[in-house]
């Protein structure tokens, strides 16, 4: 296999257009499309198809991209194992982040790693929850922190962090001035929740729908930063765990009140990938992820809660 060709077809199906492509490798746009029509004729059918806005994968190349992502992840390490010494740590680690886990968690990975293994190198991408699990599933990444409701950790999940769940609001919302608020008060509420496909609304609603109460979705804002700017104007509430909410209260007069009655916690869990080898230097980085969060490093600063 030439490991060019198909390193330069998961980066046109990442990019989605291959002007970007040849604009990353400092090429011409006819010379990648022949490329990549040379690697369709060794596979004997189409691996993209052409649409105004770019390139999209076909059923074809959807189906192999996941096994090419891992082959090229392998391929890579075993280069660089025969380049450095046993058992140092050395290679790419692609990780996917939710945005209100990136600071301080993988601030304090990207610290320690250059401290510790300088070998190792960090890619970071940030989505939520739904998206974090398609990059784990087609082998977009190798590790992904996300959120998960269930007690007991799955798939070979780590839980890392409890994060119990904030109601949150514009500063002096008389909902919000105590320190905590039953659940039985979302009963009508307005509120700003993620949009769909999100397994932690779903986790809402079902406790809702056991509770015969109705949430009132009045925005639906994947942006926690647009979630925080449209609680601070006041009318409306969020749902968010520590991480978010610490980050908010930075930029906007906002105020929470931990939920109970019942409690709604979560996990900030770490997940692997199902696809490629797990290198040396991805477990590097599960363990130094694993000792931040038993530090307490991985925890924001609750002043503000």
């Amino acid at each position: 296999m030439d490991y060019a060709a198909w390193k330069l077809f998961i980066d046109a199906a990442e990019l989605g257009s291959l002007s970007k492509v040849a604009l990353a490798y400092g090429t011409s746009q006819p010379h990648i499309s022949r490329r990549i029509g040379e690697l369709e004729q060794e596979c004997g059918g189409r691996l993209f198809q052409r649409t105004g806005r770019g390139v999209a994968l076909t059923e074809l190349g959807q189906r192999i991209a996941p096994k090419v992502r891992g082959w090229l992840t392998s391929t890579e390490q075993l280069v660089n194992d025969v380049r450095t010494s046993a058992g140092t740590p050395i290679g790419k680690v692609r990780i996917g982040s939710l945005p209100s886990t990136a600071h301080p968690l993988v601030t304090s990975l990207h610290r320690r790693l250059a401290e510790q293994y300088p070998l190792v190198q960090l890619a970071v991408r940030e989505g939520q929850g739904a998206q974090l699990e398609t990059w784990l599933e087609d082998g977009s990444v190798d590790l992904a922190i996300l959120f998960r409701t269930g007690p007991v950790p799955r798939d070979g999940d780590t839980y890392l962090v409890e994060a119990p769940t904030y109601l949150m609001s514009a500063a002096g919302d008389p909902l919000t001035s105590k320190p905590t608020v039953p659940f039985s008060a979302l009963h009508d509420l307005p509120l700003v929740l993620f949009c769909r496909p999100s397994s932690w609304r779903d986790h809402l609603e079902q406790l809702a729908a056991e509770r015969r109460m109705t949430l009132n979705v009045a925005l639906e804002a994947d942006s926690l930063r647009l979630q925080a700017h449209i609680v601070a104007d006041g009318g409306a509430y969020a749902l968010l765990g520590p991480h978010a909410i610490a980050g908010a209260s930075k930029d906007y007069r906002l105020q929470s009140s931990r939920l109970i009655d019942p409690p709604i916690t979560r996990h900030i869990a770490l997940s692997m990938s199902r696809h490629g080898e797990m290198t040396l230097a991805c477990r590097t980085v599960m363990q130094v992820i694993r000792d931040i969060a038993k530090s307490g490093a991985a925890v924001p600063a609750l002043d503000d809660i």
